[in-house]
């Protein structure tokens, strides 16, 4: 009986684990799209780390910057490359990096990190040099890169190491820059190189073994009432010190200097007057360390205080695999600084340090505060004239008490699997007027998640994949007006429209694809721009999905299939949609998975045909929309028994629906390892592979109990009957030997079809499915939807 436990014990967790990679809290994108090679790419042999961009709508390039080379290529076809410009490491600095102990073909090359405009023709580039890092001008003129040699130390305006993670920012002629300035990477400094160059301090309460990550201009001295001063905003991690850990704990942090700040007289010569920090914040489900930021956009509006920063998380565990996206709004993240209390550190035992919340009096003017009509009312219009008290305070209390909360509360997105690397967000004007905040995210293997937020619902629309290896995209950049995104790798960068409309080819699709950028166009009737069609001609139904304008398919074409007796027949669906839950219909009523049928995602295994097999058979995709379930039939096949010549062999038609072709389907069992069959063709094909491994690990665990059932029923009947040692017991032949077969029973609970990702405790939540005939239906009427209908994220697996 113990045994029986344990296999109970085992066999439950395997199946609790398998199947909680299906947990429906998180995001799953619509549709993949997988890689195509009509995709405008860029790579050079024996080049790599195209890491670096700069987009120069103005004079039609966009500058690439890699290992020891430029380029700059057309904008609008980044596959046409107009120009060249190398810069390589000298010799010298080869060996001189290799004697420091880096490697010589790797670590000790010139990678280009630093790209920015000075003017119409020129640009400032900065290289790591073999850990020696330098910078010079490079101007484009008559079709032509040219590095001007004016070359200058990059020390604390580019990184040493070429892949330490580092942000700079060019403010007029200013390059603000936020590295470590030192060959160890050991002393790290935020950095305005100008007239007057300024810094941060070399204490750990100001940076603490940082990973900088982004920074950006905000103009908050437009429209000021109280006088204030523009803003520069960094975003980055480091080691906290707020909390009492035994080991080092990373928090996410932003900070903002002022943009006029010259440094103090006495106290903070030199250095930053109005450097401040807070904590970010952005959790994920259930207990962990905080979430580090990856990456960040700052999406502007006209007025300032509504412009917003997205974000993106990753968790500090390798254990896990859930990103995150959170929203912040720039005011509120501005008041925090502005209003918000700080912390201080306070000594308690012996000689240890805890920081808390400092209560006492705060100096006029305000610690941290930029130069404004208060500071100007008292006698001080630079922040060199800003008392020592001021300047002392903010000098050893830089963190603010406050921590910066998202704008809904919790993340926008949760994504489960690859994690998400790269952000960048645009945003497009729907039919009816409203406009939407559509981001598009990187991530480790190489795809493009475009996604969006309806009135709280987190929608991934599609997926791309923009490389053909699973290579990590490191850097985002978007051309708005041009509707271009542009990508770079290790290996190479590519070129991705923001939309593809064309690539729903119904007016079902369209809809339901939910994309702000695609309307249906009623005279053309195809899947337009929503820039290019007009208002009155076309439909378009973001919020609830609605189909009412839409005609109907008709009625999808019956395939006939030859049933031969004893043979295992393979119906194949493909759904138009990850986030759809297939239904099979025989003689109107619904089948599940048994002891004589296997319901998957892609089709339909019916065992051991025999004649009372014979009929029709439909495929119904079922998808949830703005609560809805929307019902579509997908295929339709006539099982006719097969009398005469031995058929067997025979394959079956290809389906033939009104939107997609499908998979041929045959009269033979599918073999899981055949490299052509459809399930390991596509990304789809993952999640139903998870689910056959789900469903012949429950059977298989079913059976190994039965079997040990009837062991121990057996050996209680022996002992009960007690036999004696003169009277022989007939054991049964091996022919009348019989172990039920409780396949029936199975009901594996996935989560439901196409639910929403809504907020739950502080976090905004995703999941999805479906398609369907063309009619609405109330949720409970989908509650017979049992058996294998599992979506996952294909990245997943």
């Amino acid at each position: 009986m113990s045994l029986l436990w344990a296999l109970s014990i085992v066999c439950g967790s395997v199946l609790h684990f398998a199947l909680g990679e299906l947990d429906s809290r998180y995001c799953i994108p619509r549709k993949t799209v997988p890689y195509q090679n009509d995709l405008k790419q860029f790579r050079e042999e024996g080049i790599y780390n195209y890491s670096t961009m700069l987009m120069r709508d103005d004079i039609g390039v966009l500058l690439l910057g890699a290992r020891g080379v430029i380029y700059a290529l057309d904008i609008n076809n980044i596959s046409v490359k107009k120009s060249e410009v190398y810069w390589r490491v000298t010799d010298e600095k080869q060996r001189e990096c290799k004697y420091k102990g880096k490697h010589a073909e790797v670590e000790c090359r010139n990678y280009i990190r630093t790209l920015h405009k000075v003017n119409d023709t020129t640009m400032f580039v900065c290289g790591t040099n073999a850990f020696s890092p330098i910078c010079d001008y490079m101007t484009y003129t008559n079709g032509q890169l040219r590095l001007e040699g004016k070359q200058e130390e990059g020390k604390g305006k580019c990184p040493f190491d070429p892949f330490q993670r580092y942000s700079s920012l060019m403010v007029g002629s200013d390059l603000y820059s936020a590295t470590s300035i030192n060959f160890l990477g050991s002393e790290p400094v935020v950095l305005r190189s100008s007239n007057l160059a300024l810094r941060t301090e070399f204490k750990s309460s100001w940076l603490s073994e940082p990973n900088f990550i982004y920074m950006d201009f905000v103009p908050e001295s437009e429209a000021s009432a109280d006088g204030d001063d523009d803003k520069v905003y960094l975003f980055f991690s480091e080691n906290a010190m707020e909390y009492d850990f035994y080991s080092k704990v990373a928090v996410s942090r932003v900070a903002r200097v002022c943009k006029g700040d010259m440094g103090g007289q006495r106290t903070l010569q030199r250095k930053w007057t109005s450097f401040l920090k807070a904590r970010l914040d952005c959790s994920l489900p259930g207990p962990s360390l905080p979430p580090i930021v990856q990456d960040v956009f700052l999406l502007r509006h006209e007025d300032w205080r509504q412009s917003v920063f997205y974000a993106v998380f990753t968790p500090q565990s390798s254990l896990s695999q859930v990103s995150a996206v959170c929203a912040y709004s720039v005011s509120a993240t501005r008041d925090i600084f502005n209003e918000g209390k700080f912390k201080t550190p306070v000594a308690v035992e012996t000689s240890h340090v805890k920081w808390v919340m400092y209560t006492g009096e705060v100096p006029v003017p305000r610690p941290g505060a930029c130069i404004n009509n208060v500071a100007r009312k008292m006698g001080m219009n630079r922040s060199l004239d800003l008392p020592d008290k001021t300047l002392q305070f903010i000098r050893d209390r830089p963190l603010m008490d406050e921590i910066v909360r998202p704008l809904t509360g919790g993340p926008l997105l949760l994504k489960q699997g690859a994690l998400l690397t790269r952000i960048v967000v645009d945003r497009v004007q729907a039919l009816d007027g409203e406009k939407h905040a559509v981001m598009f995210i990187g991530t480790e293997n190489g795809y493009v998640h475009k996604a969006v937020n309806y009135v709280g619902e987190m929608f991934i629309i599609e997926e791309i994949q923009v490389f053909r290896t699973a290579e990590p995209i490191s850097v985002l950049r978007l051309l708005s007006h041009k509707g271009q995104l542009f990508a770079g790798s290790k290996f190479g960068a590519v070129q991705i429209p923001i939309s593809n409309c064309s690539r729903y080819d119904t007016c079902v699709d369209c809809i339901l694809a939910r994309d702000p950028y695609c309307v249906w166009d009623l005279s053309m009737k195809q899947c337009s721009s929503v820039y290019t069609s007009s208002p009155s001609d076309s439909v378009q139904s973001l919020k609830e999905g609605d189909l009412s304008k839409c005609p109907n398919l008709g009625p999808v074409a019956v395939v006939d299939v030859t049933l031969v007796p004893g043979n295992n027949i393979r119906l194949t669906c493909q759904l138009h949609s990850n986030l759809a839950k297939v239904l099979w219909r025989f003689s109107d009523e619904a089948l599940h998975t048994s002891n004589k049928y296997y319901v998957f995602s892609w089709g339909l295994l019916i065992l051991n045909a025999s004649k009372s097999d014979s009929g029709l058979y439909s495929c119904v995709s079922v998808e949830w929309i703005g609560g809805r379930t929307y019902n579509r039939t997908v295929a339709v096949y006539r099982l006719q028994l097969h009398t005469g010549v031995d058929l067997s062999s025979t394959p079956g038609t290809g389906v033939k629906n009104s939107t997609e072709p499908s998979e041929p389907p045959n009269t033979a069992a599918p073999d899981p390892e055949d490299p052509q069959t459809p399930e390991n063709q596509s990304e789809t094909s993952r999640v139903a592979r998870l689910e056959v491994a789900v469903a012949l690990l429950a059977l298989l665990c079913l059976a190994l109990m039965a079997v040990i059932f009837w062991f121990w029923g057996r050996r209680r009947f022996l002992k009960l009957a007690k036999p004696s040692k003169e009277s022989e017991v007939k054991r049964p032949s091996a022919e009348y030997m019989h172990i039920p077969n409780r396949t029936s029973e199975i009901k594996l609970l996935g989560p439901e079809p196409g639910r929403p990702c809504i907020a739950n405790n502080n976090h905004s939540v995703v999941d999805f499915k479906g398609n369907g005939e063309h009619h609405f239906t109330p949720m409970a009427n989908i509650s017979s939807l049992e058996g294998l209908g599992f979506i996952n994220d294909e990245s997943e697996i």
